[in-house]
């Protein structure tokens, strides 16, 4: 192997390993954006939970107050 194409080899392998590394730990930021979208994700699942028991509730009582007034 010619001495360039090693240094050239040597150095992508450098450059390969500082990559990973820095890409391993996660910094106070970014670990506070991760929490901040997993509690939007719980938020919005609820919201859309509440939803659906707010619409059930309403068809039931719609339908309440039809049957009362057909009674009449």
């Amino acid at each position: 192997m010619k001495p360039g194409k090693s240094l050239a080899m040597l150095m992508l392998a450098a450059a390969v390993g500082f990559g990973l590394s820095a890409c391993e730990k996660k910094g106070p930021a970014e670990r506070a954006g991760e929490k901040i979208d997993k509690a939007v994700e719980e938020a919005a699942e609820k919201a859309g939970e509440t939803g659906k028991k707010i619409g059930d509730a309403a068809k039931e009582t719609a339908e309440k107050v039809e049957k009362t007034f057909d009674k009449k």
